[in-house]
């Protein structure tokens, strides 16, 4: 549906509006109303036309005299102004987060308009549902009213309106109406423009990339087996492809080797083509069946100052929770590069083999990243279950180079001292 997408997409860029609008929005449409609550302030609007119908009726009548009539509106003028500056404090709060209205008019028109038969369309189509009035028809009124509003920066007119039909309190009255008749299905409808935009996304990448594959997904719990997989963020003529395969549970990969060989990319590799086989977008790959289980993952753990929390703490709570999660009896896919780096060799050491027992234990699937090389004496203990394999940098003529390619087996080259000596750096 690239057309569809495209005139979505061009819509949705029409308006500047930002992250927050959307929870404002939200916050908006929860909120009493403020003025139809208050009976005068619903009787003002009516008994300010009535007044000034009546006194200039008198006067054409010549029952009164011309000062009447103005006495009448100066008097209306006066009333009406002192809710002024309320219904500016609402307007000033929301004014420019309504202005995304029209915007949002124009994509629910293009989701009215959608002739898809496919589950996740009927189901965004569902949401814009609203009885015999459509969602983008509602939007559109509001928008309306919102937009009338604005002439309120106009002084004369305002000043004329106000004395004459009370102006104000008579449209924020209307915009109340419709916060009451269609508040309740507000979120639907941005809940809708969003799943819409996701949608979108998903397609558009499948649309550019015609030869990624969809996943297969089997009902055997865990599989996870890619060929050539590689990462979607990478330029094609530098992305060096892998494989993946593990086909039973509990099983991990215990990934080694030197810095800058290719590691860290390779589990976000993984995680990304992952991430996109459950959402059900194609993956970058040849080939690719994948149980889904919820991911996690701990590839980017920081410290926090304000939170008095050390990077080492912050990785602990992350690892709890992963344990917290296991047993619970949730099935999990685990990422983890590096783990336990805010300590000493020995102690991490320690750590590491105790979390990696316990993910056995735990029944766990994953893959973990690590400079330790003792690590690997884990797949003695479990060669069932844990397998090693490792990305090396190879030193050819006084030259670093890397291949990315992953081999089997524990990582034998270290880079660290080499580079240290390249770079001038004295080593003893």
């Amino acid at each position: 549906m690239l057309e569809t997408r495209q005139e979505f997409r061009i819509q949705g860029l029409l308006h500047n509006d930002k992250a927050a609008d959307e929870e404002e929005l939200l916050a908006w449409s929860a909120t009493p109303p403020r003025f139809r609550n208050r009976l005068l302030c619903r009787l003002i609007p009516h008994v300010v036309l009535t007044l000034n119908l009546i006194a200039w009726g008198l006067m054409l009548a010549d029952i009164v005299p011309i000062g009447f009539p103005a006495g009448i509106f100066t008097l209306c003028v006066l009333v009406t102004f002192l809710f002024t500056r309320q219904i500016s404090v609402v307007l000033h709060t929301y004014e420019q987060k309504l202005g995304t209205l029209h915007t949002y008019a124009s994509l629910l028109r293009i989701i009215e308009s959608l002739d898809g038969t496919s589950e996740a369309v009927q189901s965004i189509r569902q949401q814009t549902d609203n009885g015999k009035d459509l969602a983008s028809d509602a939007i559109a009124h509001l928008a309306g009213e919102m937009n009338a509003m604005d002439q309120r920066n106009n002084m004369l007119l305002l000043f004329v309106f106000n004395g004459l039909f009370g102006w104000e309190l008579r449209h924020m009255m209307r915009i109340e109406t419709w916060k009451e008749q269609y508040a309740s299905r507000f979120p639907a409808w941005l809940s809708a423009i969003g799943n819409m935009d996701a949608l979108c996304s998903l397609a558009t990448l499948a649309y550019n990339h015609p030869e990624y594959t969809y996943p297969q997904i089997p009902e055997q719990p865990f599989l996870l087996e890619g060929e050539e997989m590689g990462h979607p963020l990478m330029k094609r003529g530098q992305c060096v492809c892998n494989d993946i395969r593990m086909n039973k549970r509990p099983a991990f990969l215990i990934i080694t080797g030197a810095n800058m060989a290719g590691k860290s990319t390779y589990l976000r590799t993984v995680g990304v083509n992952y991430l996109l086989a459950c959402i059900g977008a194609p993956v970058y790959a040849t080939w690719f069946r994948i149980y889904p289980a919820q991911l996690v993952t701990s590839l980017r753990t920081t410290d926090s100052l304000t939170d008095n929390e050390s990077y080492f703490f912050a990785e602990l709570k992350r690892l709890k929770r992963i344990i917290d999660l296991l047993t619970s009896g949730e099935e999990l896919f685990i990422i983890l590069d590096e783990i336990l780096k805010g300590t000493n060799s020995t102690d991490k050491q320690k750590g590491s083999f105790a979390l990696i027992q316990q993910f056995m234990r735990l029944r766990a699937n994953g893959i973990i990243a690590t400079h330790d090389l003792l690590l690997g004496k884990l797949a003695e203990e479990f060669p069932e279950e844990i397998r090693n394999y490792c990305f090396e940098a190879d030193i050819r003529h006084n030259e670093l180079t890397f291949s990315y390619g992953m081999r089997e087996g524990v990582a034998q080259n270290m880079n660290a001292c080499f580079l240290m000596k390249k770079m001038g750096i004295t080593v003893g």
